[in-house]
């Protein structure tokens, strides 16, 4: 089943309503963060992705989740002040989400991508187009500086 995220609101930083489809035209890169979990290092390699392709079209889109092992704990300033001090992230950081369970958005759809269901742990990646249809989704083993997920933005930012 074909997955369109554009009319989904969620939470950003500030607590207010925001609409996916605002990034209309852009491809996006969302992902499920935390910040004491093993594949918290992914940070540094997901802002390098914002820099490599962010002026070609990409936005990684970080949703702090505490859904796993309570391994992102802290308030929204605290973790904002952690991914940019630790590993020098300033790609954009939206409110706490579920992405398991009682998912909130955007999860409640994410999780409708094939392969369908929750998300398995921190770090999953979800690639959407410029028409904002889920292209493809990636589990945490996945980093950001693998060649497979690289080459699936670059041929979406191509499209």
């Amino acid at each position: 089943m074909s997955v369109n995220i554009s009319k989904v609101v969620v939470k950003t930083s500030t607590g207010t309503d925001q609409s996916l489809g605002n990034y209309a035209g852009k491809v996006l890169l969302i992902v499920n963060v935390a910040s004491r979990c093993g594949f918290t290092k992914q940070y540094a390699g997901l802002q390098a992705l914002q820099d490599k392709y962010g002026a070609q079209g990409l936005c990684v889109l970080g949703f702090p989740c505490n859904d796993f092992g309570a391994q992102e704990p802290g308030s929204l300033d605290e973790i904002k002040s952690f991914c940019s001090t630790t590993y020098g992230a300033s790609f954009e950081l939206f409110d706490k989400v579920h992405a398991t369970g009682s998912t909130t958005e955007p999860y409640s759809t994410l999780n409708q991508a094939e392969p369908a269901g929750d998300v398995a742990w921190n770090f999953e990646k979800f690639l959407v187009g410029k028409d904002g249809t889920v292209l493809s989704r990636y589990k945490s083993g996945v980093a950001p500086e693998e060649a497979e997920l690289n080459s699936a933005i670059e041929a979406a930012l191509k499209a």
